[in-house]
């Protein structure tokens, strides 16, 4: 019996193309209203991807599984510059097109990721519908990484900051308490986490993915819904709880923060590695 749930290798296949290695720079471009604790929540999230400080399971130890995928060596992610666009400068309703404006507004160096992240009033093409965040390059001799994630808040959090919300469809499981106390930006940090990973793995469209190029699985969409052991759909695994405030989360970040991260495909395993 113990054959018959043996989880199966996960291929991810590399396509021999560049990773990023070294330091990364993460510049934000902040589209919409934020609240200084809500950029906060996310900046932490990001200063925690390479500190040995916290306490174990630490963030910084889920971001090391990148180091295993092809040349090893770390991306050592820094926050770069931040810019916000408080007044909705190209409205609220944004195409691919205005992502990719948008992130040219944190410039155009080799080495640095610029990453969108749109207020829960804003639509994006594509949100709440197939995608909850993406990212992607430009062409030519300036090309850039780009990264976008939404704030799912008010228009689909059951899709894309679930485990904190009941899930659009399947198992109607008690949705988890958000470990920083806010639906929305805990779920930023969810599909933040995927598209960096992804970024970092498959900057270019050649690098590590499996199935189409236009609708990659990658490092961290391939083991979409599993952030602990045991995991299963509508069920998100075995994570910790705090005893004060009740929020779930599996690992430590700086300043004393808590986030909940998914898991991410070990390419020494093959299989979804966690935390917990």
């Amino acid at each position: 019996m113990a054959a018959l749930v043996q989880q199966q290798p996960l291929i991810l296949k590399y396509h021999n193309g560049a990773l990023l290695k070294g330091t990364v720079t993460v510049n934000l471009i902040w589209y919409g209203q934020f609240s200084p604790i809500q950029r906060s929540i996310i900046v932490d999230f990001l200063q925690s991807l390479n500190s040995p400080k916290p306490p174990t399971p630490a963030v910084s130890s889920w971001w090391k599984t990148t180091e295993k995928y092809h040349g090893g060596g770390a991306a050592t992610l820094l926050v770069g510059k931040q810019y916000l666009d408080e007044k909705y400068s190209l409205g609220k309703s944004l195409k691919n097109s205005h992502i990719v404006y948008l992130a040219a507004r944190g410039g155009h160096l080799n080495g640095a990721v610029n990453v969108v992240l749109t207020a829960k009033d804003v639509a994006v093409n594509g949100f709440c519908m197939n995608k909850c965040g993406s990212h992607g390059s430009t062409r030519g001799v300036n090309r850039f990484a780009y990264a976008w994630v939404g704030n799912s808040e008010t228009q689909c959090p059951g899709y894309c900051a679930w485990p904190f919300h009941q899930p659009v469809y399947g198992p109607q499981t008690p949705p988890l308490v958000a470990p920083n106390g806010d639906v929305g930006v805990d779920g930023m940090v969810i599909n933040l986490a995927a598209v960096l990973a992804g970024t970092v793995t498959n900057p270019f469209n050649n690098g590590y993915f499996q199935g189409p190029v236009t609708a990659p699985l990658e490092a961290v969409t391939a083991c979409t819904g599993v952030f602990g052991s045991g995991a299963y759909p509508g069920y998100a695994g075995s994570v910790l709880t705090d005893k004060g405030t009740g929020a779930s989360y599996n690992a430590h970040g700086v300043n004393g923060r808590k986030y909940l991260l998914p898991a991410m495909w070990d390419p020494q395993t093959s299989q979804c590695s966690t935390l917990i």
